[in-house]
């Protein structure tokens, strides 16, 4: 692991490996900690020290993005950063409970004009600009504490068509073929659904003959992923296509048909010049250079390195030190819930089997307000005594302690599991205690700092550094 180090005045110098001198450092009062990820130390005496170009190397992704950070003699940082899937569903929850509020306003004020029309040219979704602007911060946390004169970032133009006719084993789509796709000769999407599946229910097989009425359904929502692709759709009669079945355990829930996935591809082609036009208004100083894929692929193997986002981007750039670092891996965490609110359903004995259910699963199962509420799906004859009524809970403030925080308590270093009572009580190791009984320590960060796994620890110990005979890791 290396410390990285700022000068008495902020000036950024060369990162250290030698780990028992920092600490000797921060015991006698010579260096302070300046912030703990990536951890660094400020000086409190002048120094002078001579600057080595460094340069760090970006492997972008839709969920994984790789970071190598390497002077001419060592790689200082090799990290793998994994983001959220779950972003699209948390910009839903927050939209659907806003909307909720805003129509229970008894005046409500013109809204402002926000509709995509009005944006401005190069809009980007919010959850794709939420995973674009991680990649910048990552880089600019590394920018702010080391000296870092040329970044290099890896970005493509991807066709899903030709990814897809490669994936099926068909030949690569050329002139006319691109205009002949799955929905030629079909007027809309869910015609196409309907005609692919014979107008019959994938999920229970009734059809037209028998009187159903048919939905198209969105089979991988369940994860996430709401496209609408033609293998994304499927379809589904009004009896299944219910609340209920899309809970977990539903009917609905669990659909896994092996289906290659061109997200990534879509969104490097959405955010890959919106990633390289920040990064040169941010950082006017750092020459910005781009690569792509094939060019890394080809430096990779090169080297003689095995397949992982840490060596893509250790493979990019000019320079290739034999000294490599220890790989390591950062999962993204959900710091701040904007849901600030938040619904309890009512609670039911189910009259068939006893069991406490809630209002949901023992609801009509209508998916709009056309269908009638007492239907031959309709759960709610099925209701018996009611054991709590719904409630909704509003968050009216931020709390001082958050989940993940790091306390004292009863003179023992430990996190925060939960906070309760409007932010009174904190929960750890489910136990309750007040917060005039707790010390804050610092607030958990953004990253969580995981354990390497197999994979990750392989490709560090990888065939460059046998090639070099560098093969110990420090």
């Amino acid at each position: 692991m290396s410390v990285f180090v700022i000068s008495k005045n902020s000036e950024r110098l060369m990162p250290t490996n030698r780990l028992g001198k920092v600490r000797h450092m921060l015991k006698d009062g010579r260096a302070i900690i300046y912030q703990r990820n990536p951890f660094t130390i400020q000086l409190t005496y002048e120094t002078t020290e001579y600057v080595q170009p460094v340069e760090l190397c970006q492997d972008t992704g839709y969920q994984h993005i790789g970071t190598s950070v390497k002077s001419e003699s060592e790689e200082y940082v090799a990290a793998q950063h994994d983001l959220l899937l779950s972003e699209k569903g948390n910009h839903d929850d927050c939209r659907k409970y806003r909307r909720d509020r805003r129509n229970r306003k008894r005046y409500r004020a013109p809204r402002f004009d926000n509709r995509r029309a009005a944006k401005k040219p190069g809009w980007i979704a919010p959850s794709l600009r939420n995973k674009a602007d991680r990649h910048i911060d990552i880089i600019r946390r590394y920018i702010a504490v080391a000296p870092i004169t040329s970044v290099t970032i890896e970005i493509g133009q991807f066709d899903p068509q030709v990814l897809k006719a490669v994936a099926e084993g068909k030949p690569i789509p050329t002139g006319i073929a691109y205009q002949h796709g799955p929905m030629y000769g079909i007027d809309t999407l869910r015609e196409a659904v309907f005609q692919r599946d014979k107008h019959t229910c994938i999920f229970c097989g009734r059809g037209l003959k028998q009187g159903a009425v048919l939905h198209t359904h969105h089979v991988y929502f369940w994860r996430d992923q709401h496209g609408d692709s033609l293998d994304e759709l499927a379809t589904c009669c009004e009896k299944c296509h219910t609340p209920k079945n899309h809970k977990k355990g539903g009917k609905l829930w669990g659909y896994d048909k092996k289906l290659p996935r061109y997200s990534g591809a879509a969104f490097m082609n959405t955010v890959r010049w919106y990633i390289y036009n920040q990064l040169q208004e941010y950082f006017p100083d750092t020459e910005i250079h781009i690569t792509y894929g094939a060019a890394t692929k080809r430096a990779r193997l090169d080297l003689g390195l095995d397949k992982s986002h840490v060596n893509d981007a250790f493979a990019m750039g000019k320079l290739h030190p034999g000294k490599r670092a220890k790989a390591q891996l950062f999962v993204k965490r959900r710091r701040n819930n904007r849901c600030l609110e938040k619904f309890y359903d009512a609670k039911y004995i189910d009259v068939r089997d006893g069991k406490v259910k809630t209002g949901a699963e023992l609801g009509c199962q209508r998916i709009n307000r056309r269908e009638l509420r007492i239907s031959d799906k309709s759960q709610r004859i099925y209701r018996g005594k009611k054991k709590s009524s719904g409630r909704r809970s509003v968050r009216k403030q931020r709390y001082s302690i958050r989940p993940g925080d790091v306390l004292i308590c009863n003179n023992r270093k430990t996190t925060a599991e939960g906070v309760h009572c409007n932010g009174t009580r904190v929960t750890i190791e489910r136990q309750s205690y007040s917060i005039k009984n707790i010390t804050l320590l610092y607030h958990m960060g953004g990253w969580i700092k995981t354990t390497i796994n197999g994979k990750i620890s392989k490709t560090t110990t990888s065939n460059y550094e046998r090639r070099h005979g560098d093969s110990s890791l420090h």
